[in-house]
């Protein structure tokens, strides 16, 4: 099963703890956002073994539009990044 909610982690997340529906929505409401005001702040999120968020600067380039072949310049931006941790690499590849 992909889960592709916040509402969705949330419920499996109540299941396995056994918090109420609605405690374990805020839970993961709150580890969504803050994760991101850390990587808005300039910071990288580290769950050993899981993974790390961080961001990427992405620096301006000149790329072609698909339907005009047109040269365009690409704005420079900040990205978000996950690298996967050993544990999490272990689990996937079984």
């Amino acid at each position: 099963m992909a889960i592709t909610t916040k509402d969705e982690l949330a419920k499996l997340v109540a299941e396995r703890t056994g918090l109420q529906a609605g405690q374990a929505k805020l839970a993961v409401e709150a580890t969504v956002e803050e994760i991101t005001a850390q990587l808005a702040a300039g910071n990288d999120v580290k769950f050993t073994g899981f993974g790390k968020f961080s961001t990427v600067d992405k620096p301006a380039r000149v790329g072609r539009n698909p339907q005009t072949g047109e040269s365009m310049q690409i704005a420079a931006k900040t990205a978000a990044k996950f690298s996967a941790g050993a544990e999490l690499k272990k689990a996937v590849n079984g």
